[in-house]
């Protein structure tokens, strides 16, 4: 197999078809099914009748903390925090800092007009990350003064609609800072639907990290440094995922996010229960072991997403089931519509 670039994942984007705001109803948005040769239009809600009965559809259960933070050192100058992760057990975080002059340690930063945070230090790659010591449990005050962590290319500030969508129905487990986007489609009328066709669930954790918009900067994609992401497979999902391969059955993974999870469980060769701190990026040529089929997003040019979805399906096949998502005018990112590849050989 030819070496792939950096180069070979970009492509051109109408700004206009990057998703502002979610679809009315959630499986109204469109489903681009990308599982034969060519590909088919079709709506989200069509999704349970391209599933089998027995098979297993894994989703993430981790739910978007209200991350973003609004406030300002003792000087007055504007502090943006991002919270990217609360260290379990105390009340310290690692954030993402935007000031004119970064605070030094030692320095308190007032968070909306509330409570005061010490900087501790720096972490994390290059030094990219804040250590921060809050007053209180971080996941109360975040809950109480903290804003939705749209991404980037969103372009208005978070409101009422967004708490509400930006979060999946089988968000559980506080952690994400993104919101693990091919779950968004998910309503009550789909799960009911998948339920009577006989597909099956199970769910994995893996809290999505700011570095998911990162794009790669390095040409060589084998230069690339991933970012590490927390993870956590267990045991029930392991032996589900077992009895369905025993019955014929396929692993449906809802999203990169999931993929990731359940692949970074068999790096060893074999599914095992595990948790713990993942940075693997999926780049064609890998091998999967888990996953046969793959409900997702649209992702942005020269991410690591893309490359992930490329290696799953084949790089010639998603790049013309993206110039064909172009022409026909849907939408991207995580407010956009939504995908089904297999896996390519299956």
């Amino acid at each position: 197999m030819t070496e792939l670039n950096l180069s070979d994942f970009d492509f051109q984007l109408p700004p206009e078809l990057i998703a502002q705001h979610p679809a009315a109803v959630r499986s109204a948005s469109r489903l681009l099914d990308g599982t034969g040769q060519l590909p088919i239009d079709r709506i989200f809600s069509d999704l349970p009748g391209l599933l089998s009965p027995g098979d297993l559809l894994v989703v993430n259960d981790t739910q978007v903390i209200k991350a973003r933070l609004l406030g300002e050192k003792p000087t007055g100058g504007a502090v943006e925090g991002l919270v990217e992760r609360v260290i379990p057990g105390t009340r310290e975080v690692w954030a993402h800092l935007r000031a004119s002059k970064s605070p030094r340690p030692g320095t308190l930063v007032r968070f909306a007009e509330a409570f005061d945070a010490e900087v501790l230090g720096r972490v994390g790659p290059e030094d990219s990350l804040f250590h921060l010591r809050f007053p209180d449990d971080p996941f109360v005050l975040l809950r109480r003064h903290g804003h939705v962590p749209l991404p980037p290319y969103i372009t208005h500030a978070d409101e009422a609609e967004d708490e509400a969508r930006y979060q999946t129905l089988f968000a559980a487990r506080p952690g994400a800072v993104a919101a693990p986007t091919a779950s968004l489609h998910f309503d009550e009328a789909v799960l009911a639907a998948l339920d009577a066709r006989g597909v099956r669930r199970a769910a994995v954790t893996l809290h999505v990290g700011a570095g998911t918009f990162q794009p790669v900067r390095t040409e060589r994609l084998a230069e690339h440094r991933m970012h590490s992401e927390w993870y956590e497979v267990g045991a029930e999902t392991v032996a589900a995922i077992a009895a369905t391969r025993a019955a014929g059955g396929r692993i449906v993974a809802a999203g990169t996010t999931a993929l990731r999870a359940l692949e970074s469980a068999a790096r060893g060769g074999t599914l095992l229960a595990s948790q713990g701190e993942t940075d693997l990026f999926i780049t064609p040529g890998y091998d999967f072991r888990v996953v046969d089929m793959l409900v997702t997003n649209f992702h942005l040019p020269k991410s690591t997403l893309l490359m992930l979805i490329s290696a799953f399906a084949g790089h010639p096949h998603v790049k013309a089931l993206y110039r064909h998502a172009i022409e026909s005018r849907y939408r991207f990112f995580s407010y956009g519509d939504a995908m089904l590849l297999a896996r390519a050989g299956t």
